[in-house]
């Protein structure tokens, strides 16, 4: 079967899935993943090896830009505290936590792999935790929260990945260069996607061409985040920033007919994307076995399983600890804590048990370097990427399938305005 065959039967799956789920109400995310590992062990279907990059640029810059596009800056800033603590301090001490954990779980891990590993699983993926709660109820503000983490943990994660992965091929951890790295990546993206986003003004020479405008804008995601890696800053901030940008001037430039138009063409574009990133995901199980001696794949999903639970706890501490911090200063009357800002701990549970992996971890994991710099073999690469994807499985089928439930048992129809 050509490659070209799989790529439209995975859309008809897709396609067809979307109604079942539909009416059985079953989480869609979930219904991908299983028919993705259906479509995976099959016989004569031959392995989809996803290329990191691609996957960085077909699925990533329309997804953050939607999501910036479409999110409140308002309500992004009103609870940038807690966006940030679980988009960068969290993603670091869940780096840290998987790390410890693998070091002294599994056998022959290295401190420099375990950085690697835990780096890999650090970022959460927030559109799975969207499609899967969809019409559960959460409130706004759990929304907001797990929208605007899902904007900048990538940049984060990536950072973290980067410097883990120089670790493994000899070079030196200087914490000072490391924080300067990680300014110098957000900044460079902040500064690409402002400039971008003030490029926007050639619009006015659109007007009245609504096919234009919208080519221009289905293009520029993709332009604004090649832009940003070719000078080496994160391309993730540059196209949340981009989208922040467009978002604010589009009352400025669009008329009404034009947003329904792009609104109607962007929702077509991240349901197939979407659809996609979920089967892709599960497909990816029957070709990461295969490089896994059979003897060792239960020793492994074990340790995977208990690297699940590992970052599901940190999270809970995390947020719990947050949610803390925010009732104390509220208390104290801090200037620039409003009592909006605050969680309750129903919504506190709905965030930590939205932690699940995604699409990211799997591209990191499988676009691990195949040698280091010396020419030897990357060590453990193989039990690296198995583990990963183990995990990133574990928390969208573990954590999805339970968590429409925890919603359901949390925040009954009448506390959904909440």
């Amino acid at each position: 079967m050509e490659n070209y065959t799989v790529v439209l039967l995975i859309l008809a799956v897709m396609i067809c899935l979307s109604a079942v789920a539909d009416k059985t109400r079953f989480p869609y995310p979930i219904l991908l993943i299983i028919a993705g590992i259906a479509i995976g062990f099959t016989p004569s279907m031959p392995a989809i090896e996803l290329n990191p990059e691609i996957i960085f640029l077909i699925f990533l810059p329309p997804l953050l830009y939607d999501a910036a596009f479409n999110i409140s800056f308002k309500d992004f800033k009103m609870h940038i505290n807690t966006i940030s603590t679980l988009a960068i301090t969290l993603v670091f001490l869940t780096t840290l936590g998987i790390a410890v954990v693998a070091r002294y779980l599994i056998p022959g891990m290295t401190w420099p792999l375990a950085f690697v590993l835990g780096s890999i699983l650090s970022a959460t993926d927030a559109v799975a935790a969207m499609g899967i709660t969809k019409g559960l109820g959460l409130s706004h503000k759990t929304t907001v929260i797990l929208e605007g983490e899902s904007l900048i943990n990538d940049a984060s994660a990536l950072v973290a990945y980067r410097f883990a992965v120089a670790a493994v091929t000899g070079s030196a951890f200087v914490f000072l260069d490391a924080s300067f790295e990680f300014l110098k990546l957000l900044g460079g993206g902040f500064l690409v996607g402002f400039v971008m986003s003030r490029l926007s003004f050639l619009l006015k020479f659109m007007k009245g061409n609504s096919v234009a405008m919208v080519s221009f804008l289905l293009l520029m995601p993709f332009v604004v985040y090649l832009i940003a890696e070719e000078l080496h800053v994160s391309g993730v901030i540059a196209v949340v920033t981009f989208g922040f940008g467009i978002s604010f001037i589009s009352n400025k430039f669009f008329p009404d007919r034009l947003k329904n138009q792009s609104k109607h063409i962007w929702e077509i574009i991240i349901f197939m994307l979407n659809g996609l990133i979920f089967i892709l995901i599960g497909m990816q199980l029957p070709y990461v076995l295969e490089n896994i001696p059979a003897a060792n794949v239960t020793s492994y999903t074990i340790y995977a399983l208990l690297i699940t639970v590992v970052a599901l706890l940190i999270r809970m501490l995390r947020v719990y600890m947050q949610k803390v911090n925010l009732q104390k200063a509220f208390g104290r009357n801090h200037k620039r804590v409003k009592e909006d800002m605050l969680i309750d701990s129903r919504n506190s549970l709905i965030i930590s048990w939205s932690g699940m992996r995604g699409i990211v971890s799997l591209a990191v994991a499988i676009g691990l370097p195949t040698t280091l710099a010396d020419g030897s073999p990357f060590p453990m690469r193989n039990e690296i990427i198995y583990i990963s994807v183990a995990t990133v499985l574990f928390t969208l089928l573990g954590q999805g399938l339970t968590l429409p439930l925890l919603v359901k048992k949390l925040i009954p129809q009448k506390h959904t305005s909440q």
